[in-house]
């Protein structure tokens, strides 16, 4: 039996981690900028960057459909756990991808 559990902690304190020391560098960058007479307005968020917050919302909702529905899978359908789990992740968390390309589309 595949034990997810610490896939997911390593995965999370990974992310912690790395998303700390990116906004860290971020921020350091914005100041020397701003030190060197840089324009405030330039760091004024982009539209393409608000709709990739919206892809990965929608791919990570997808992703928990996914689980979600593969746990259910594998305990209704006597299907392998791994099977189950992997299938139902790629295709909710490809459905996702492609709904925020529609919903990009009409933005």
């Amino acid at each position: 039996m595949l034990e997810l559990t610490p896939i997911f902690v390593l995965t999370i304190i990974f992310a912690f981690v790395y998303g700390i020391i990116q906004l860290n560098i971020q921020h350091k960058e914005k100041k020397l900028f701003l030190e060197r007479g840089a324009d405030p307005a330039t760091f004024q968020v982009p539209k393409v960057q608000k709709a990739t917050s919206l892809r990965y919302g929608l791919l990570l909702i997808g992703i928990a459909l996914g689980i979600f529905l593969g746990d259910l899978l594998s305990k209704s359908a006597e299907m392998q756990q791994e099977a189950a789990y992997f299938s139902m992740v790629f295709l909710f968390g490809g459905i996702a991808l492609v709904v925020s390309y529609f919903l990009e589309k009409k933005m």
